[in-house]
């Protein structure tokens, strides 16, 4: 059993939990995710690891509130235990060699994207960071991005926090300016991600994306995470989860992620149900 040695409200819809999972935490590195099991009937579910200490053998996990199973694991507490929780799995994001990076995190996404950042910016890499969120009450991990970044863009869609705009709208203004980027590191919604990518094509500049589609068993085996990647079918959980984004068919991933929304609403809106008891 993996027991929650944290459990932290970033804002209304997404937590933060600190996992005892020495293992995992031993051979983490950013990029790469675990599949947890709330309980013994629960669903297997993947979550990229938001972090970890590999002296204190914590992992870290930032989690949005959106189905029946993330609905049941925010009804955790500080010293409660997860059923399962397998890692790491995924190939982690590479870092190595690059000089200067503009990392970009949209919405939860962001999550993701800060400790790759963080590992650009212990590796001596220049660290250019966006992060966009909806409004300034759904903006989470502002100080860690500042902390790892010698330039930091915080922008929101309706100005409540930082500047008025979207994430492409900041990438444009350094792009014109004559800044100059290795890669440019894209982790967010898909629009946001798909809309990134068109952008850095026209400026001929190198962009990775994270996929995080429907996955199950995490070992390429279900093809539950198929996408299509320069018009061949890749598996984010064993190929991925980072692709050449100008690579990524995003159209199709689109279509193929909203195919279980509602019924993820259903589903959540049961087990809100059960823990109100009505």
């Amino acid at each position: 059993m993996y027991t929650i040695l944290k459990k932290q409200a970033l804002n209304p819809t997404v937590t933060l939990m600190e996992i005892d999972a020495p293992p995992i935490a031993k051979k983490a590195e950013p990029g790469q995710f675990i599949i947890l099991r709330v309980d013994e009937d629960g669903e297997r579910i993947p979550l990229t690891i938001a972090d970890f200490d590999r002296q204190r053998g914590t992992v870290t996990i930032i989690f949005q509130i959106v189905g029946a199973t993330t609905e049941r694991l925010n009804h955790l507490n500080q010293g409660d235990c997860l059923q399962d929780f397998v890692g790491p799995l995924g190939v982690p994001s590479h870092t190595e060699g690059l000089q200067k990076v503009c990392v970009i995190g949209g919405g939860v996404g962001s999550a993701i994207a800060y400790p790759i950042a963080k590992k650009l910016h212990q590796n001596g890499c220049q660290v250019h960071a966006i992060v966009g969120f909806r409004n300034k009450d759904l903006v989470i991990l502002e100080e860690e991005f500042r902390s790892v970044s010698q330039r930091f863009l915080l922008m929101s869609d309706d100005g409540t926090a930082g500047e008025k705009g979207l994430v492409t709208d900041a990438l444009k203004k350094l792009l014109d300016a004559g800044e100059q980027y290795d890669e440019v590191i894209a982790i967010g919604p898909l629009v946001m991600m798909k809309f990134v990518c068109k952008l850095t094509k026209e400026y001929g500049v190198k962009t990775v994306v994270s996929m995080n589609p429907i996955m199950i068993d995490g070992t390429g085996m279900c093809g539950g995470c198929r996408l299509s990647v320069g018009g061949q079918t890749k598996f984010a959980c064993v190929d991925g989860p980072d692709f050449d984004g100008h690579l990524v068919d995003f159209d199709e991933a689109i279509q193929r992620a909203a195919m279980y929304k509602a019924f993820e609403q259903q589903r959540r809106e049961e087990t809100c149900k059960l823990f109100e008891g009505v």
